[in-house]
């Protein structure tokens, strides 16, 4: 039996019975952990207004060894995300950012990279960031971490720079220039090689200010959802509902 404690961000809340609730999590030293928040369902639980989707909340729990789902002994918000929850497009995002982080981080280990990322995107989108502007930096940066996302320079055929009429080869596994890719694969839009460029020189606040267009943004999420849909070999439930009713991110 070991207590542990720790600054979460929340991924996912599911009732368990007619009282108690399961919820997912995301801390820089234990990575994703599922547990069980007692009672919480109840109209008078020390949890209630708690467990909100994507607040950061200092969580305390309970492990035991062989057992799957840890025990939520304590819960207190840090940063609520109502702001962020109060728009169909905020839900949308917020919704997607969270199945992203369980569909890529291994249960169990520690991310504190990913805790970063997903704890700066929450906070620009809480300080008014576009969530189109959002989810695209953080899909890009997720699959770099997960390692499954091409780098945008310099070209793994010749080495050259990526520019106009560059290729995403091997079913998402890599980006070559125009010169080795010939006509395998899919064409990636400038527009997309400058917003890879740009994310990873500067901060979400900082790119913001960076002139990024619609269009690069669109050519952004075809690249990222191209390469995630290889790997996972199926698309997020998430991502599906977020197109489905907004039409675009």
């Amino acid at each position: 039996m070991r207590f542990r404690r720790a600054e979460a961000l929340i991924l996912d809340v599911q009732p368990l019975g007619d009282a108690d609730r399961i919820v997912a999590f995301l801390t820089r030293e234990a990575g994703v952990l599922r547990g069980v928040a007692r009672g919480a369902r109840r109209r008078y639980s020390r949890h209630a207004g708690q467990l909100q989707l994507l607040s950061r909340v200092d969580l305390q729990w309970l492990e035991k060894e062989g057992r799957e789902l840890v025990r939520i002994t304590s819960v207190e918000t840090l940063r609520a995300a109502d702001a962020l929850l109060a728009s169909l497009e905020g839900v949308l995002a917020a919704s997607y950012l969270a199945e992203s982080v369980r569909a890529f981080a291994p249960e169990g280990e520690p991310q504190e990279l990913l805790f970063r990322l997903l704890d700066s995107t929450v906070a620009a989108l809480l300080s008014g960031v576009e969530p189109a502007l959002a989810t695209r930096y953080f899909e890009v940066w997720l699959l770099r971490l997960a390692g499954v996302f091409p780098f945008a320079s310099p070209c793994p055929g010749c080495g050259g720079a990526l520019a106009a009429g560059s290729r995403l080869v091997g079913g998402g596994e890599s980006l070559v220039c125009a010169s080795c890719g010939g006509e395998e694969g899919e064409a990636v839009a400038p527009g997309a090689l400058r917003f890879l460029a740009a994310a990873a020189r500067s901060p979400l606040g900082q790119l913001a200010g960076e002139g990024v267009t619609e269009t690069d943004l669109a050519a952004v999420e075809r690249l990222a959802a191209a390469v995630r849909r290889h790997f996972l070999q199926h698309e997020l439930r998430s991502y599906e509902v977020m197109m489905r009713t907004l039409g675009t991110v």
